[in-house]
Order: structure tokens, then C-alpha cells, then sequence
């Protein structure tokens, strides 16, 4: 009977390994062999052996695939702007692109990653529907966040990172300098404001849900995502290491799955890649996240119906080394009638200026500013980062438990430091060349510069004459930026305040054995690749249980324009006219962070390195603001203000966009953060409606229009794309506004609404 007793417990239990082999992975599978299935003799189960067979049992989540446990929270929140009467910022195009509406909102992203033992160990990346991550921004965050008490006193300037997507497409008026304010009106707190409360509301909402879980990295390849918009100034760095990577730009996407330890509940993923957020042209007036904003909605709205899927789902599309990096795939075109491609090294065209060389996306023929070949390129990034979470038996855990953070300022006006050959480096006050104006092939800029040129003695001498009407640069300074011309020597220029950043960020973060740069610049492809592979043999020698992993992303913190090779700085077209340090300035990034990775040890404490020189504090009342507010909103007489003017037709094809338009009143009057402009609600079989489309949607669009400035009075129209997924049935618009009262500037709000439709 013993022996019976014994043949069926290792029978039992080389089932129970096999199982754990599949659930658990190799290590737990050959614990249990070698514990249960291995000893012939008659087998009475001691305590131990009862609590490792439980392991097999229940599989542990926190240890499925070897990984460790982790604290994990995620939260999501709203921070659009100003959408009318406001510029967009990142084409710099001022008053020509103005804000007139809204096509998907703005949000704030934040990830929370914490050790379990060591919980004041912990770092906050925060992914912003933005620009820029900006200094005023960051500065506001960290100030809010210190109100909110003790429970928050964790969350500081040491580990909290603020990353944009670099969308081209949202309001601007939120930055710490002059020279970005002087084509956004300047500072504007309202467009401030709202970055600030939104991204602290994430921050919250990530810590109120805070939990054990694991962490795994997958990486796969985004098909046709984006191309090299420099190539002139790429094929100047080495051929040996151009061959190494084979690809003109970093192709891969690296995603992070994030998965509580209760159930093994996806809830978040957090990926890196590199492309511009310059899908939509420097056309478009209608703020959204551009192709990383469709990419996020996609996949949480995807996400929100898998079972393997925790509630609140979030998912945050980094940016990473796009500093050359375009998502207009199809090439960079003469606009001029020739249809010919512009030039490679200056990218002009017949007239011999950039000002009609653009660059083209994948659905260019649409004729409609980017829109199509915004969400073709966004749906791009979705499908991959889709295919990693759908593959999560290749994915590797996150182990270790060591989650560390450091942060410092660096006064880069004259930084000297060891060059890999020995010799001495020397990085210099910041200064934009002439191929800045020149702008990209994303954004051409004006008048007759080109990229790749140094502003020479055939170059149009009114421009080096004004240059030096605004700014001389000083000998020391000319010499520091070696073959760049300086058109704007915004370094040293501090009146009638700091036009530019020369104190900036350094940080980098480490969870397990993967390692975030966080970049204040925009990096180019071969700059992102060396930078990357230095902080990886730096991390060498402190991470020992793994391989480093290391990713990074930016523009961060506080913005510092681009960062190059030192090979693509001397060949200056815009991507090195723009990079404010001179040559040196990758190098002088990669010494900063890879002297200083013994921060990131599991022995190193938050704070432990110097904290450098602040940045200068340019927000009210210390910045201009030029932005006009709104006065009051009155409806023409005989009208109400949420009257439909324009009503819907009666019937609709699948397929078909529904318009409305509504007596209006300016959005800037409730910006409506965590709520709506507009919605589609539909009839229920109960007879009541229920709404199931906002304006965080892509295709429902809400335009804002002044008829008239004396008056006050404007209009709405609200236009819903029918081509995705809608479902038959009956439907209707509604309109959610605010005017101002005259007099007493009182907000009161107000609602439109259309009479119903049919979509068949």
C-alpha cells in the first residue's frame, strides 16, 4: 500500500512538473522534479515540500517566467488646452496655424514603477500628449505635488520624468523661454494649467491603484513606420557603423507589459518608438495627439473589451530617438508643379529654397492636411504594439526589484569634460544656425534659407545682418560652435528674459535590469544608438542578474532642441543648426549619464547627487502673455446660443459623415477637462439615449468658428465620421458649450442638441 502510496505521488507530481514547465516556466519546473519526482524511496511530504508543491499549485503570477515583483500603478488623465484662438505648437508657424478646434483630446499618461521592499523607491514616467516637455511644466507638477501632503512627498524632482509624444498639433503657451513664446502669444496660463492639473490628476490615479505585479519587455518590428528625413547628414557618419544597424533609422519597437500579481491582469503597456508627431501638416488647425495620440486610443480602446484586461487600462506611445526620424514615408517632394524630389543635401527645389520641399505620408493623395496618413501611421504603431501583448510567451520579465532614479542640472555654457580619445570636449552656450530657419522637410521654414549651410559669404546678407542687429555672437562663442553660423545666439541672450535653455536636466531611471535615458533633446537615430549603447556598458558593471536593456525617450523635461553626431553636426542641416550646444553636445549628454550610473545601484539612495545650478523661473509675472481673452458671447438676434443652425439629414449610409451646426461660444471660456465639446448618442431599445462617442474620439471633429467680433458671436459645427465601426440605428449630436456673460463675466453653460437621425 506504501509503495502504491508513492508510485501515484510521482505520478501525481511529474504531472504537477510538466504543468509547472508550461505555466511557471524552466526554473519551476525543475524545482519540482528534482523535489517530487526524483526520490524512489517512499516519499512523506515535509512541510517545505508541501509549500513548493503549493507554488506549482497556485503558479504564482509575480514569479511566472522568472519575473519579480514589482509596485505598478497607471493613471490617465485629461489636459487639453485652449483649442481655439491659441497657436499650435512645434511647427513655430505663429499666427498662420491657429488653434480652431478640437479633433481628439490631450491627455497625461503616468507609470509608476516601485520596488516592493523599498517602496519610497519609485519613478514616474509620464507620457504627454505634447510638444515638449517643458521646465515650466515640470516645475509646476513637482510644486502641486508637494501640496498634496505626505503621501506625496515621494514623487519629486529626483524621479519624476516628463516625456512628450511630440505631437505638432496641440496648443502652445506653455513654455519657460522667450524664444518658443514668441510664436505662442507668449505665456499662457490657462494652456499651462491645464498640462500641470491633468498630468498631476494621472500621477494620482497611478498611485491610488498602485499594486504588485510583474513587468515584461517584448520588442518587434513597426512595418513602413517612418523614414530618415536627413539623410544627407546620416550618410556622414561612419559606413562601418551604418552596416552594423543596417537600417537609416531605429525600425524596433520596445513595449513594456505591466500585470498585476492578483490575476495576471494586463493593466498597461508602456512602449518607445522613434517617429515625429508630425503626421498633420503645418496646416492643420484642429488639436489632437497626432499619430502616437491614434496609436494610444486604438489600443485602449481595444483593450477595454479583452478578458485578459484589468479596468482602466492605459497605454503610453513614448517618444525615442526621432530627431531625424519622419513618419512621411513616401519621400520628401517639390510642391512646386515639377513633382520632382527635392534636393538631398538642402532639400530645395526649382526656386532653390525649402519652402515647398514636404514631406509625404502614406496616404499623401488624401489631400487632407494628413489627416488619413496620421492615423494610417498611428494604426502602424498600434498593430505592433498589439502583436507584442498578444506574444507575451517571448517577452522577457523584468527581475532584480532595484528601481532607482537620479536627476541633476547641468550648466552646459562652457562644460569641459574627456572626449572617448582622450583629448578634452568643450560644449558651449546655446545657438541656432541659419538651416534652423530653414526648417525640415516635415515643416519647411521661410524666405530663401536651406538646410546643410552654414550661412556662408554666398548666403543673403540681410539675414547675417539682422542675426547680429538681435545678437553678436562673441568670439569665444563663434569658435565654441566650430562650423555653424549662428543665426540666433539665444544662449546669450537674457533680455527682456532667458530666450533659451542652457541649464538643463540630466536623469535616468532603472527598473530591474532595463535602464531609461531620459533625453531633453530630440536625438537622432545614430545619436539615440550610441547613446544607448554607452549607458548599456556603463550599466554593465552595477546590473549583474540580466542583460541591460536600455531604451530612451524625449523630448523631456526641459527642451533643448535637437542632439546629433558630432558627424551630422559638422554637415549642419536643421537637425544640427538646431543642436543648441555645439558638436560636442552628444558627447557631453553620454559623459553626464555614463559617469554618473553608480546613481542607478541597488545601494545608491534618491538624491545623491549634486543638484547643479536651477533653471530660471520665467513663469508669471515674469513672462509676456499676448494672448487676448475672451471679452463675452452673445448670440445674433433671434438666435439662442446651442440653437441648431444647420441641422443633420434625416437619413445616413454607413460610411457617411454627419454634420451639424450650433450657435456657439468660445471653448476658452470651460475647457471641459474630463469631460466633452461634443457627442453621438444613440437610442436605446428602452427609448432613452446614451452617449458612445466624445471628442476624445478621432472621428468625431468640433469646429469653432467668430462670425462676429464686435458682437461676440461664433459657431460650432460637429461632424462625425460614420466609417468606423458605426453600427446601424438612430442616432443624434450634441453640443456642450459656455459663454461668458457681458458685464459680469459670469461662465454659464449651455447644451444643443439635433434632432435624431437614422444610419443604415
Amino acid at each position: 500500500m506504501l509503495g502504491y502510496q508513492a508510485n501515484t505521488w510521482r505520478r501525481v507530481t511529474r504531472g504537477l512538473a510538466l504543468l509547472a514547465l508550461v505555466l511557471l516556466g524552466l526554473p519551476a519546473a525543475a524545482t519540482a522534479f528534482a523535489v517530487f519526482v526524483v526520490p524512489q524511496q517512499p516519499w512523506r511530504p515535509t512541510r517545505i515540500q508541501l509549500a513548493l508543491l503549493a507554488v506549482v499549485l497556485l503558479g504564482l503570477p509575480a514569479t511566472a517566467k522568472g519575473g519579480d515583483k514589482y509596485l505598478i500603478g497607471v493613471g490617465k488623465a485629461d489636459i487639453t488646452g485652449p483649442v481655439v484662438e491659441l497657436p499650435l505648437a512645434g511647427y513655430a508657424k505663429g499666427l498662420d496655424q491657429v488653434g480652431g478646434g478640437l479633433r481628439q483630446r490631450l491627455y497625461s499618461r503616468a507609470f509608476i514603477f516601485g520596488a516592493t521592499d523599498t517602496p519610497q523607491d519609485r519613478v514616474v514616467y509620464l507620457v504627454l500628449d505634447v510638444a515638449m516637455g517643458e521646465t515650466a511644466v515640470r516645475r509646476g507638477i513637482i510644486e502641486e505635488l508637494e501640496k498634496l501632503g505626505p503621501e506625496y512627498a515621494m514623487y519629486n524632482s529626483q524621479n519624476i520624468a516628463l516625456v512628450a509624444t511630440h505631437s505638432h498639433s496641440g496648443p502652445a503657451g506653455y513654455h519657460n523661454y522667450l524664444l518658443p513664446q514668441i510664436v505662442s502669444l507668449g505665456l499662457n496660463e490657462q494652456s499651462l494649467d491645464a498640462q500641470i492639473e491633468g498630468a498631476v490628476l494621472s500621477i494620482q490615479r497611478a498611485h491610488e491603484n498602485l499594486q504588485e505585479g510583474t513587468i515584461e519587455v517584448g520588442r518587434t518590428e513597426v512595418k513602413n513606420g517612418n523614414i530618415n528625413r536627413s539623410m544627407f547628414a546620416y550618410l556622414a557618419n561612419p559606413a562601418a557603423e551604418r552596416q552594423a544597424y543596417g537600417s537609416a533609422t531605429d525600425t524596433g519597437m520596445t513595449l513594456l507589459s505591466l500585470r498585476r500579481a492578483s490575476d495576471g491582469k494586463l493593466v498597461g503597456v508602456l512602449n518607445w518608438y522613434a517617429v515625429h508627431g508630425t503626421s498633420l501638416s503645418n496646416k492643420n488647425t484642429l488639436v489632437s495627439g497626432d499619430n502616437k495620440g491614434v496609436a494610444a486610443w486604438l489600443l485602449e480602446r481595444d483593450m477595454a473589451n479583452d478578458p485578459g484586461t484589468a479596468p482602466g487600462f492605459v497605454a503610453g506611445f513614448s517618444q525615442a530617438n526621432e530627431g531625424d526620424v519622419s513618419p512621411n514615408v513616401l519621400g520628401q517632394w517639390c510642391d512646386d508643379g515639377s513633382d520632382r524630389p527635392c534636393t538631398l543635401d538642402k532639400s530645395t527645389c526649382e526656386d532653390g529654397t525649402a519652402r515647398k520641399c514636404n514631406g509625404r505620408g502614406p496616404r499623401h493623395a488624401a489631400g487632407d492636411n494628413g489627416v488619413e496618413s496620421c492615423f494610417e501611421i498611428g494604426r502602424r504603431q498600434y498593430v505592433a504594439a498589439k502583436e507584442i501583448v498578444s506574444a507575451q510567451s517571448s517577452s522577457t520579465p523584468l527581475i532584480g526589484q532595484t528601481v532607482k532614479a537620479f536627476h541633476f542640472f547641468k550648466d552646459m555654457r562652457y562644460f569641459s569634460f574627456p572626449l572617448p580619445d582622450g583629448s578634452l570636449g568643450e560644449t558651449c552656450p546655446g545657438a541656432l544656425g541659419y538651416s534652423f530657419a530653414a526648417g525640415t522637410t516635415d515643416g519647411p521654414g521661410v524666405a530663401d534659407f536651406v538646410q546643410s549651410h552654414s550661412g556662408g559669404a554666398n548666403h543673403n546678407p540681410v539675414w547675417r545682418i539682422a542675426a547680429k542687429a538681435i545678437k553678436k555672437p562673441t568670439d569665444r562663442q563663434k569658435k565654441c560652435q566650430g562650423v555653424k553660423n549662428i543665426l540666433l545666439d539665444v544662449g546669450e541672450m537674457e533680455w527682456p528674459y532667458a530666450w533659451s535653455a542652457n541649464i538643463v536636466d540630466i536623469q535616468m531611471f532603472r527598473v530591474g535590469q532595463l535602464v531609461m535615458i531620459i533625453a531633453p533633446a530630440e536625438v537622432t537615430t545614430m545619436g539615440g544608438r550610441r547613446w544607448r549603447a554607452a549607458v548599456k556598458h556603463a550599466a554593465e558593471s552595477i546590473i549583474h542578474d540580466a542583460e541591460p536593456i536600455v531604451v530612451l525617450g524625449g523630448p523631456s523635461n526641459s527642451y533643448t532642441h535637437y542632439c546629433t553626431t558630432p558627424e551630422e553636426y559638422d554637415i549642419q542641416r536643421y537637425e544640427g543648426a538646431s543642436t543648441l550646444f555645439g558638436r560636442n553636445t552628444l558627447s557631453a549628454y553620454i559623459n553626464l549619464t555614463v559617469s554618473s550610473i553608480g546613481a542607478l545601484s541597488p545601494t545608491a539612495s534618491m538624491g545623491s547627487l549634486p543638484h547643479g545650478p536651477s533653471p530660471p523661473d520665467n513663469r508669471a509675472p515674469v513672462s509676456l502673455s499676448l494672448a487676448v481673452p475672451v471679452v463675452y458671447d452673445h448670440a445674433p438676434l433671434g438666435k439662442v446660443m446651442g440653437q441648431v443652425l444647420v441641422p443633420p439629414n434625416e437619413v445616413y449610409a454607413i460610411g457617411n459623415v454627419v454634420k451639424a451646426t450650433f450657435q456657439g461660444a468660445n471653448p476658452r471660456n470651460n475647457l471641459r477637462l474630463e469631460r466633452t465639446f461634443a457627442a453621438v448618442e444613440k437610442k436605446q431599445p428602452d427609448g432613452s439615449w446614451a452617449q458612445v462617442r466624445n471628442d476624445s474620439d478621432w472621428f468625431l471633429t468640433f469646429t469653432w468658428k467668430r462670425t462676429d467680433i464686435i458682437w461676440g458671436a461664433s459657431i460650432v459645427e460637429i461632424a462625425w465620421d460614420t466609417g468606423d465601426g458605426a453600427e446601424p440605428g438612430r442616432y443624434r449630436l450634441r453640443y456642450y458649450g459656455d459663454r461668458k456673460v457681458s458685464g459680469s463675466g459670469r461662465i454659464v453653460p449651455f447644451e444643443g442638441v439635433t434632432e435624431s437621425f437614422n444610419l443604415m
